[in-house]
């Protein structure tokens, strides 16, 4: 179920633009038509496979890769011992290839490139790996403690396994602490989960002749990948294309440049021939990215009215053996603490640990649901404790356009106190939170915080388009933009037709490969409309003028008595004298001699980065929302049914509403899952769930009646007014969930996934303490 947004005088008068469209790209993905990546088949194409360590912690003896190169039908065989390579990742603690050291089971030890499936994993069992097991240790907390083995010895030189620290501080949160009338507390725990989408990893890497280098990858930042492939392995990025064909789903997973994506190349260089190397399911989670565990300790204290005075947090992060994008979703923790309400007082100390487990990627809200289900429980429990309704002292402390965080984010547009009041109005919040304990029913709600406009991490965070029409009157939009499936292709092409004045019809996008597209940071922060869009539109603004310049020419009027509307070129006033924009194109390129009708953009928003204190105006815009979660409990077996999520989200302005409400529901689906179920268990440092099933993936017969309330604020910066939205399903599901389970039980869960046992276990611990 979902609401319609509210609509202007002025989207009245929009064509395209906040009116549903089907994705471009639908038809051919229900139909069939698709080629994603593991459809791809180069000739010559070889078959590549991965060995990888058994161990979580162990020093590499010797590899021995004799037998293997002498199998028929086996074209290369490559180890650190016969490849050249450099460290990767933040910090350069890691290598395609391990050499002296594995630091986690799955690292990648060898790789093969055979004629077939059969006979790659044929050569893998005939390597010979001579280990020396290593102590390894597992939990952050073993990991900081002295004495604890030294997964990198040389990156962690202040604290025992310590890679990065993430401090700030932001008033006097002592004093804060001796004013306050009420004080709460407590230690939040979130599990190692994973992106787990549909298509797992998949590279194809080929040399040509003179040695210049393709691939085919899903990766979000194809630039940036470019850049690593070339810094990795020696190479030359001049050398280096990179072809994104679709992509069956991310959510975050893709974002890094793993090891696979090195070996393939590696592997392919080697061989002389294409490579492919195919992650399979279990594959996906052993050796792709996960979402790292978190400890947040959390203390939040409030003035007897309820107004938040400071909030005081240590937080780690278990982000495993090496240091990939998930080492910075510290930053987005600490956005969320110190900004998320109006707290004039703030103490963040974070630390990224090592441990012997699979490492920590970009996955889907990067940090913010794990300090989003801190924070909001601990403001439920604080209303509770003053005896105030808990969306009225989220009101009350709400943020508001105008407002500067204690971080130095400068919040524009904001719909959070209508978001709260949708989901107040649509779940029957004022009739039934704290009257069902009887029934073992609740209702708990969320709110967020979480960039929408961008995020200034790299020097830039720009996205160039060329937009160009030929005789035909076709519009080709190159966007340096990835599309991974989210619909981004289309809302480009609704953005473009709008500001150009042309049908949506007449639009097309590409934006597979960077021999041919511009310059593009990556798909990451929930930036691509937000920044790609307004990337777009600059560039069709220019071309609508050139169009106009040459009509004003043909009907001998001035071009800013022109109108351009559905492709018609019309003088104000006089719709007699018009022509097709087609015509107009045709006489500027063919009749008066020009060149092609083409112009060109780049756009990087009006952000600053972070300096030292971690203080910046990081995004041009701030996406806010709020969800409430009914759940019912089932005492005996601690089973939680959600029977109901209502999710109201400021979106700016809705460029295309049923695109909108499909990454809302999407995320929401997502947080669902982290809230009940999904989990990768680690024993002994091995993945015990590494399937689907086991993992605990949601099927359709799990979700529940979702209902999206789009909130349109329509933000100065953004495209039309629009805001990012790609993660913000997500990031509220789990602590609206949580709330919602103490109003039905009165415990107020510590971690999630609230799982039936973890339930059980928490309720009967609070009955041994209250002595029943």
């Amino acid at each position: 179920m979902s609401a319609p947004p509210a609509r202007s005088a002025a989207s009245a008068e929009l064509r395209i633009i906040g009116r549903s469209h089907r994705k471009l790209d639908g038809r051919d993905k229900v139909l069939g038509r698709t080629r994603f990546i593991s459809d791809l088949q180069q000739p010559g194409q070889l078959v590549g496979r991965i060995l990888r360590s058994p161990h979580p912690h162990a020093r590499i003896l010797s590899v021995d890769v004799a037998e293997a190169e002498r199998l028929p039908g086996v074209h290369a065989v490559v180890h650190a011992g016969n490849v050249t390579q450099r460290p990767f990742g933040y910090g350069l603690d890691n290598l395609p290839l391990k050499q002296d050291k594995v630091r986690c089971a799955g690292d990648e030890v060898a790789a093969v490139a055979a004629e077939d499936g059969a006979t790659a994993e044929r050569a893998l069992e005939l390597i010979e790996v001579e280990y020396e097991p290593l102590p390894a240790v597992y939990d952050p907390h073993q990991a900081l403690a002295a004495g604890a083995p030294a997964i990198h010895p040389r990156l962690a030189d202040l604290e025992p396994n310590v890679s990065m620290r993430w401090d700030f501080d932001h008033g006097d949160v002592e004093q804060a602490s001796r004013a306050a009338h009420v004080i709460v507390e407590g230690t939040f725990q979130s599990p190692l989960s994973a992106p787990a989408s549909i298509e797992t990893h998949c590279c194809i890497a080929a040399f040509d002749p003179e040695g210049r280098l393709d691939v085919w990858t899903g990766v979000h930042m194809a630039f940036m990948y470019r850049k690593s492939i070339a810094d990795t392995l020696l190479l030359d990025w001049r050398d280096i294309v990179i072809h994104q064909p679709p992509i069956g789903g991310s959510f975050g997973g893709k974002i890094d440049i793993d090891p696979l994506d090195f070996i393939t190349v590696l592997l392919a260089k080697a061989a002389r021939r294409p490579v492919k190397v195919h992650l399979s399911r279990e594959e996906e989670f052993v050796g792709s990215r996960v979402r790292q565990p978190m400890q947040i300790r959390l203390r939040t204290g409030a003035d007897k009215a309820g107004n938040l005075l400071f909030r005081d947090a240590d937080v780690i992060s278990d982000n495993g053996a090496y240091n990939a994008w998930g080492s910075h979703a510290l930053l987005v923790v600490m956005q969320s603490i110190s900004s998320l309400y109006r707290v004039p007082n703030c103490r963040v100390r974070a630390r990224v640990v090592y441990t012997n487990k699979a490492y920590g990627g970009s996955v889907r809200g990067f940090g913010n649901p794990e300090a989003t289900f801190a924070i909001e429980q601990q403001t439920e429990e604080i209303a509770d404790r003053l005896g105030l309704d808990p969306i009225d002292l989220r009101l009350m402390n709400a943020n508001r356009s105008g407002d500067v965080t204690p971080q130095g984010m400068r919040i524009t547009s904001c719909g959070l106190v209508e978001c709260l009041e949708e989901v107040r109005k649509a779940s029957g919040w004022a009739k039934l939170r704290g009257r069902r304990r009887h029934l073992h029913r609740g209702l708990g709600a969320a709110a967020f915080i979480h960039v929408g406009g961008g995020a200034r991490i790299y020097p830039s965070d720009g996205c160039g388009s060329i937009l160009k029409i030929d005789e035909a009157g076709r519009v080709t939009l190159i966007s340096g933009a990835s599309e991974l499936g989210q619909g981004s292709e289309t809302v480009l092409a609704m953005v473009t037709a709008e500001s150009l004045g042309v049908p949506l019809s007449a639009v097309s996008v590409v934006n597979d490969s960077t021999e041919l597209k511009p310059w593009d940071v990556g798909a990451h922060a929930s930036r691509t409309t937000f920044v790609a869009g307004n990337s777009a539109r600059l560039a069709a603004v220019e071309l609508r003028q050139k169009l106009l310049e040459t009509a004003s020419e043909i009907l001998e009027v001035d071009a800013a008595d022109l109108t351009l509307r559905e492709g018609i070129v019309s003088v104000r006033g006089a719709p007699q004298s018009s022509l097709g924009y087609d015509k107009v194109v045709r006489r500027r390129m063919l009749r008066q001699g020009g060149s092609m009708l083409m112009a060109t953009s780049f756009y990087d928003p009006p952000t600053e980065p972070q300096d030292g204190r971690f203080v910046g105006n990081i995004s041009a815009a701030y996406g806010f929302g709020a969800h409430v979660a009914e759940v019912e409990v089932e005492p005996d077996t601690g089973l939680v049914h959600v029977l109901n999520l209502f999710c109201a989200h400021d979106v700016g302005r809705a460029l295309n509403p049923a695109g909108v409400e499909g990454q809302v529901l999407g995320g929401a689906v997502m947080g669902l899952g982290l809230a009940l179920t999904e989990e990768l268990g680690v024993a002994d440092g091995q993945l015990l769930r590494p399937s689907p099933r086991e993992y605990g993936m949601l099927t359709a017969l799990g979700i529940p009646p979702i209902h999206f309330i789009p909130v349109e604020t329509i933000d100065p910066e953004g495209p039309f007014g629009a805001k990012g939205v790609g993660e913000a399903g997500l990031i509220p599901v789990a602590a609206a969930v949580a709330n919602a389970v103490a109003d039905a039980t009165g415990l107020h869960p510590k971690g999630y996934p609230i799982a039936p046992w973890k339930l059980l276990d928490w309720l009967r611990s609070r009955e041994v303490e209250a002595g029943v």
